[in-house]
This record gives structure tokens, sequence and C-alpha cells, in this order.
């Protein structure tokens, strides 16, 4: 947020508003790959942000990509990445995704189920391609500590374990589908380093036992990734130097013994979280029975995970007043900030960004912050909800503003849409149906 003159903005480019400052999501990138062994590439997903100059200022600090759609692909493509650093994830792919990625050459399909195993051999056939593909491994075992567990249980992500290592040596057969590492993904918002170590110890020894049962090559492991952003009260932000001294040591022990082999760590919310601010405008304040509301023009459409999807309790993104005040406004230190609600202009109860937060006194026009906004904010939202569409977003970098999505405007939203009126010379009574 530092250096960033909010209120400029949204007279700008209006609100609400997705601001992401570049400088974070640079910092952030080169940092985590300062520390991490060199061994290991970090594959930035596309999927907690993809906006294509947010990926291209990850990509400049040396983050590869991690994609699910061919929108996601051809964005990274356009962006600048090789398809050499793209790999392709997702347990329904199209035919038309699985085409893409080979004849795009990208480095690795992420495969999830035995059928789409097949599916692969059978289009690299027709194509005269041959295509990586790492499989993607449901766990046995589950690690607490995150946030959202993805393995120890049944699950639509991946080929169970079991079933993996019972394949045998079939699994080095394919001659098209080139069967050549394991991905394993066991949780994500993890914001204890300790679970990632042994996240990655898990990851690293199953696919030496993958290795050992099925003779499958082992050129790339992905060891999946998962860290987290504190956004709630209690949480601490996970801290990257920590990560690293968790997981250097045992990379470097498997680097030595597989020198050859590719070593992928893939992260969103992490990158983008933090970089990201959601600015409201107030458009009214009310009370009603005791309780303080801002109704403001943006809210849950937008950005859907700060109403806590995920959490059995509704907790608060963290949250400012981005609207300066005049020397001596709201500056008395004896009196509590807040607490109110901030809601948006959704013709239902559930739009509620904010219950209860504490803010200075707010007034219409004040501007407010939802902070960590940067991940899973607009393509995780019910966006055409009361046909708001979705909001601009605006790219700050070296203190200059870029616009890097425009506002949906209304004739955005018809465009798409064909008018059916039936006529009324289709229409007929049973009087005058023939007998």
């Amino acid at each position: 947020m530092t250096g960033i003159d909010y209120p400029d903005l949204a007279a700008r480019f209006g609100t609400p508003l997705y601001v992401y400052d570049g400088d974070v999501l640079h910092d952030t990138i080169t940092g985590l790959r300062a520390v991490l062994h060199p061994a290991i590439e970090v594959f930035y997903s596309l999927k907690a942000n993809p906006n294509i100059s947010v990926f291209a200022a990850l990509h400049g600090g040396g983050a590869r990509a991690e994609v699910s759609s061919v929108v996601e692909l051809q964005t990274v493509l356009k962006a600048g990445a090789r398809p050499d650093d793209i790999i392709f994830l997702g347990p329904g792919k199209s035919e038309q995704e699985l085409r893409a990625c080979l004849e795009t050459g990208v480095y690795a399909i992420v495969c999830e189920s035995f059928a789409e195993l097949d599916d692969i051999e059978r289009l690299g056939a027709e194509l005269g391609k041959q295509q990586r593909v790492l499989l993607r491994i449901n766990p046995t075992c589950a690690i607490s500590g995150s946030r959202l567990t993805m393995g120890g249980k049944p699950r639509q992500f991946g080929i169970d374990e079991a079933q993996v290592l019972a394949a045998g040596p079939r699994l080095a057969e394919y001659r098209h589908a080139d069967v050549a590492g394991i991905q394993v993904y066991m949780g994500t918002r993890i914001l204890d380093a300790d679970v990632i170590g042994k996240n990655t110890r898990y990851a690293l020894d199953l696919a030496e036992r993958v290795v050992a049962e099925t003779g499958i090559r082992l050129e790339a492991v992905d060891i999946g990734g998962g860290l987290g952003v504190a956004y709630f009260e209690g949480e601490d932000d996970l801290e990257a130097a920590d990560v690293a001294a968790e997981i250097n040591p045992m990379l470097e022990a498997f680097h030595r013994a597989h020198p050859a082999t590719r070593l992928i760590m893939e992260s969103g919310r992490f990158l983008a979280g933090r970089a990201g601010v959601y600015v409201l405008g107030v458009r009214y304040v009310k009370e009603s029975m005791g309780e303080r509301f801002a109704i403001a023009d943006g809210g849950t459409h937008h950005h859907m995970a700060a109403v806590g999807i995920g959490s059995f309790v509704k907790r608060n993104f963290p949250a400012v007043l981005l609207t300066p005040r005049a020397a001596g406004e709201d500056t008395d230190d004896t009196v509590e900030p807040g607490p109110w609600t901030v809601t948006g202009p959704l013709c239902t109860p559930n739009d509620t960004l904010l219950k209860q937060v504490k803010l200075p006194d707010l007034r219409a026009g004040d501007l407010v912050g939802v902070l960590n906004s940067g991940a899973y904010g607009p393509s995780a939202s019910p966006g055409l909800f009361l046909s708001h569409g979705f909001p601009a977003e605006v790219l700050v970098r070296g203190g200059a503003a870029f616009l890097v999505r425009d506002r949906d405007e209304p004739e955005d939203l018809l465009r798409k849409q064909h008018l059916h009126q039936p006529s009324t010379s289709s229409t007929t009574s049973t009087e005058s149906e023939p007998r």
C-alpha cells in the first residue's frame, strides 16, 4: 500500500476497483526465489489471479506458469512464457485443452486419471507427438496444518497413491504419453513452514517409491505448494525464509541423488495475495437496530473470498480507510474505532464484505480498502449477479498506474446475449388447431 494514492486512482478509474502493486508482486517472487534452493523452480498458479499484467510482473521476476484452461495458456504465451516453462493442470480437461497442450508443446500435462492418460496417448498418436506427463497422485495420508487438505480422502483430483503403485510397469509402456514424473498437492493456505516441510518430504519420498514400483523415468517432481497468506486475526504470515530453512536441505539431498530431475513448486495466493487491494466507495451510511452499516458500491460479486468461503466462521479480511482525514479529524485515541458492517449493492443479505469491523467513523464518499485481495478476487466471484459485471483492474509499478482490465459496461454484458421473441403468428390456441 505504501506510496499508492488510492483516492487519485479512484478519481481516475472509478470504484469499485482492484489495485495491484506491481512492485510487491516483483519483490515477492524474487524474494522467494532468492531464499529457496536454486534447483527448485516456482510456477505461478494463474487460477489465483489470471490478469495478464499480474502474470507478466511475476514472470519478469522469474516465475514459470501453471495453467488450467486454454485462455490461461494463451495468456501466459502472450505474456512471454516459453512452452517449456508451462504445466497444465485440471481434473476434467477437454479434448480441446489436451490438443492445445500437445500442439503448443507445454512442458507437461499433469494427468489426473488413467482415462485421461489414455486420451493423451490417443491424441499423441493422432498428432504424431510425444507429450510429457506428470501423474497427479492423491496421497494415502493427509498432513494436518493446511486450511484445505487435499489428500488422505476421496477426491476428484489425481489418481490414488495405491492405484499408481499397483499399476506397475504398464505406466512406462505408453509411447506417446511420456509418463516422466509426479505431482503431489497436499493442501492450501498453509501458514506453518513445518507443514510445508512435511508435505515436501512426502512428495519426494513418494516420487522414489513410484519410480521403484513402476519403472517410469523421473524427469520432474512437482511438490505442489500451498503457501498461505494471513487474512484473519490471530494469523501470522508465512515467511519465505522459514520455508527455505525447512525444505532446502531435503531438496539438496534429492537434487544430489537425482541431478537431472526438474523440481517444481506451485504458488498462487502467496505470490499475488498481498499485492492487491479491493477499493470500495461508500454510498450511504445508516444505522439499523443499533448496528452501523456502510453501503458500498462493491461487494461479494467481486470478492467472494472475503465472505469466508471455506470457513465455518465468518471472519474479516484486513480493511482500512483510504480517504485521508483533515488534521484533527478522527484522531482521538481514546475513542475506539468502529464497529462497522460494510455491505455491497446486491439484493441479498449475504452481500456482507466486512462484519463489525473496526474502522474510523465512515461517511458517504469515503474509500475503504480490503487488503490482501490480490488472489481469488474477480475470477473467483459471481460477477454477473444482478448484471453488475466486473470492476476495473489497475497495476501500479514504480509509482505509475496502468489500467490492466476495463470495467464491464452494460453493452459488454449484453453483447453475448441473443434476444428471442416468439411472434404472435406462431402462437396458436387449441380452438384454431385442425380437427
